[in-house]
């Protein structure tokens, strides 16, 4: 993995240069902001692997900055936050505004750098070959766990093969009618359990979260892709 290029949004001075000289240290580049308007300017303006993020800053706080650039800047780019408060309420707020990893401090910077690198490499595709990965989803075929923004969805047999589908052909658009031979072969069942069965995929892994993945396009099939 060449040089990745590290935004850290992080009020506290000290806390900002300590982990900016670890990570230059460790081989990464670093950007800093001191606020969160400044934070989220840099974010949808310049070009970063992975950006730290802290919750607690002045302007907007690090909610919010996040929620901005995954829904007006439309960008996947891994989001790691920092927060001083050990709350599940303010993780679940996280991950819900679309962070991807979450630190407690204090913590160790080994943790820090581990945690972003892995982010990193499964953002680029490099994590694990065997793992589909389209946006913040991941499906690993070996052990049928579907993961999204970091939270284990509870998908069903039928449903993993549906994304297992999708996902390996991805962007390209399925016709309902090859999607049932796909699955069924020529026992196909009737269209509303196909219907029924896609209803229930996409309240999975896209109505809990603020971007869908999974589309209809009329009057041609169905297609999951990160747009």
């Amino acid at each position: 993995m060449s040089q990745p290029n590290i935004l850290i949004i992080e009020d506290h001075k000290d806390l900002a240069t300590t982990i900016g000289e670890y990570l230059e240290h460790s081989n990464f580049s670093v950007d800093y902001a001191m606020d969160g308007l400044t934070g989220l300017h840099l974010a949808v303006t310049n070009i970063y692997d992975a950006i730290i993020l802290d919750v607690m800053l002045p302007g907007i706080d690090g909610f919010a900055v996040c929620e901005k650039v995954r829904n007006d800047a439309k960008s996947d780019i891994p989001i790691l936050m920092l927060t001083a408060r050990d709350q599940l309420k303010d993780k679940l707020e996280g991950f819900k505004n679309g962070a991807d990893d979450y630190l407690v401090k204090p913590f160790n910077p080994d943790e820090l750098v581990a945690r972003l690198t892995a982010l990193i490499k499964r953002y680029k595709g490099e994590l694990n070959k065997n793992t589909l990965i389209i946006g913040d989803l991941s499906y690993d075929p070996v052990t049928s766990k579907v993961h999204r923004q970091g939270q284990l969805l509870k998908v069903s047999p039928t449903g993993l093969q549906i994304l297992k589908i999708l996902m390996r052909k991805s962007p390209e658009v399925i016709s309902k009618d090859k999607l049932c031979k796909e699955l069924w072969g020529d026992l196909t069942p009737e269209s509303d359990v196909l219907r029924s069965h896609l209803y229930i995929l996409r309240k999975t892994i896209d109505k809990p979260f603020n971007k869908q993945l999974l589309h209809t396009v009329p009057a041609v099939g169905i297609k999951l892709e990160n747009i």
